[in-house]
């Protein structure tokens, strides 16, 4: 699914009570008029992203579903972007507080990403793993963000699926568009695709995804009104969403199956190696080139090499690192399962074990509930172990999916970094710690930088041992192979997209250098083919993370705090790499 997180924020100014008799401070006249600005930009942002205020949980837009693929909807948003950006240009810098210069050093930087994103048109709407057909999928279980606890919110549902409907068929029009001017996706991927749709396109209603909501109607909707949702419900199913999904299945299969192409990368579309080059730069932050890239992660690869030999050899296996990959792989002492709770449970396991531990790393803990939750089936043959969100307000956790299509199968050697990493202290405290924040505008609370989100998880993967983890070699060894993946990630992104590598090559070559199966690395290959340059903001960021570290351990001395700077890491939000660079050389200079 293809995310971006379009965010902004409210910078509240109070005044100071004072004593009756004392005079009242008066307000920055600039930071009242960039007040008004950021708020008036947050205000119109879920006019244009109404499913991120539901992700929130905002009132007010449950029912809003944009055709986000027209004309006319990219027009307005352009004008939403530059406008922005012409009134920040008004804003003086002088006159603001260094909070206000990065917040407009962060809202010029997103305007400008995004406004770079609009010259790009979206021939490729639906993927197997990023596009939001998926969402909506996720929305339709009653489980996710989408509220169904009243009548208004059911009804809500049922608006909001009338505006996903016009915008599936503007997407099946772009994908044929792109099939004239040769922008289509690989075969590979369609073949993922038209299974999702065509398991939602048949069936008894009543067992169907969509109609899941109207199964768990609160006991609070009297008799007489949730009739009034049963009908509207089976007709919106049966008339409507399997009509329109077995239409997209019929498209995909008979029309675009036998247009797709046979390359994997981007760059054999048309203006292919332009977008991805602005791929990197909005993933990454950064002005790195893909060739850059790609040698900084063969040098990465070559480095962890180094490290899981000395763990093949301390567990006694003789033969080449290879065939330990395979030996890891199909290690039947590490499939100890034969059901999905299970795998579950161990998760929740792991948590236990480190609480005692993370006082010693962090001093500041999320508020928001957390939760480990099996990945729906309907995607859960395609996904990745994902974090969602909670909401601001705290009432629905964080939730860390974790994608078991056969329990019996499942390895469990890397599941301690996987948890680091996707929930506690990755995602799940960074995400939540900045939602909570006190400090932060609101824009700040919400915005998404893969380099740095992506980043900050991967960092926390490698405290495992400070948090009594990575007891057992295998479980370090797991934590070498996810750092290890994501440094293929450097190699294989970079050479589908840039220099012309083929899908097999690519996962031949992650097959030479990571324990993952062939089936999950052939996912995992297949998802980059699909969003292009999201695969590099990991290493990226985490190698940035752990230079600022380093850097201030060897500047501090005896006076670095390991809290303090996980808190100068995690207070600022999202924001791009040289921004928080900047911000953690201002740290280390004042506490010299």
């Amino acid at each position: 699914m293809k995310k971006i997180f379009l965010y902004s924020f409210i910078c509240l100014i109070s005044m100071i009570s004072c004593k009756k008799e004392a005079p009242i401070a008066e307000v920055n006249p600039t930071s009242k008029a960039f007040a008004e600005l950021l708020s008036n930009y947050n205000d119109e942002s879920y006019k244009y992203f109404p499913l991120n205020a539901t992700f929130e949980g905002l009132e007010g837009y449950n029912s809003q579903f944009p055709n986000v693929l027209s004309d006319e909807f990219n027009t307005e948003l352009k004008a939403y972007y530059t406008k922005t950006k012409d009134a920040l240009a008004k804003i003086n810098d002088v006159e603001l507080s260094d909070t206000e210069k990065l917040s407009k050093a962060v809202l010029n930087w997103d305007c400008d990403i995004n406004l770079k994103a609009l010259s790009f048109e979206d021939y490729t709407p639906i993927n197997q793993m990023w596009t939001v057909n998926l969402m909506m999928g996720q929305l339709a279980s009653g489980t996710s963000a989408q509220p169904f606890k009243t009548v208004e919110d059911y009804n809500n549902w049922l608006t909001r699926v009338d505006g996903y409907l016009v915008w599936l068929n503007s997407a099946e029009e772009k994908m044929r568009e792109g099939i004239k001017v040769g922008h289509v996706l690989p075969k590979s991927l369609i073949k993922k695709v038209i299974p999702q749709f065509e398991g939602l396109a048949t069936g008894e209603v009543s067992d169907h995804l969509f109609f899941t909501p109207a199964k768990n109607i609160p006991e609070e909707i009297s008799f007489v009104e949730r009739k009034n949702i049963m009908d509207p419900y089976m007709a919106m199913v049966s008339d409507k969403i399997m009509p329109a999904y077995k239409k997209m299945a019929d498209f995909l299969k008979n029309e675009y199956l036998p247009a797709g192409r046979e390359t994997s990368g981007i760059a054999d579309t048309p203006n292919g190696e332009a977008y991805y080059n602005h791929q990197i730069k909005t993933y990454t932050t950064t002005n790195m080139t893909a060739d850059e890239i790609h040698q900084l992660g063969l040098s990465e690869v070559a480095r962890i090499r180094t490290e899981m030999e000395k763990v093949k050899e301390e567990v006694g296996y003789k033969g080449d690192l290879k065939s330990f990959f395979d030996f890891v792989r199909n290690n039947k002492e590490l499939m100890p399962y034969k059901n999905a709770d299970e795998v579950i449970a161990n998760f929740n396991g792991i948590h236990d074990k480190m609480k005692p531990q993370l006082e010693k790393l962090f001093d500041i803990k999320p508020k928001t509930p957390f939760e480990v939750r099996r990945t729906e089936a309907f995607r859960e043959a395609s996904a990745s172990a994902e974090y969602n969100p909670g909401s601001k307000d705290g009432s629905r956790p964080g939730i860390f999916y974790a994608p078991i299509p056969d329990a019996a199968k499942y390895n469990v050697y890397a599941d301690e970094a996987l948890f680091l990493h996707e929930a506690i202290p990755g995602h799940h405290y960074q995400i939540s710690l900045t939602q909570e924040s006190e400090t932060l505008p609101e824009f700040r609370k919400s915005l998404w930088y893969s380099a740095y989100g992506e980043g900050w998880a991967l960092y926390t993967e490698s405290l495992g041992k400070e948090l009594g983890l990575y007891t057992d070699p295998y479980q370090y060894f797991g934590m070498l192979g996810m750092e290890m993946h994501r440094a293929v990630r450097l190699v294989v992104d970079t050479g589908i997209h840039s220099k012309g590598w083929s899908r097999e090559q690519a996962i031949k070559y992650s097959l030479d250098n990571e324990a993952e199966s062939e089936d999950s690395i052939t996912r995992e290959i297949e998802r980059y083919m699909a969003n292009g340059g999201q695969a590099l903001s990991y290493k990226i960021g985490q190698l940035k993370i752990r230079e600022l570290r380093a850097k201030a351990e060897k500047a501090l001395g005896n006076k670095f705090d390991i809290k303090e700077f996980h808190n100068q890491v995690l207070e600022t939000g999202c924001i791009p790499l040289q921004l928080l660079e900047n911000k953690i050389d201002t740290w280390i200079a004042a506490n010299k």
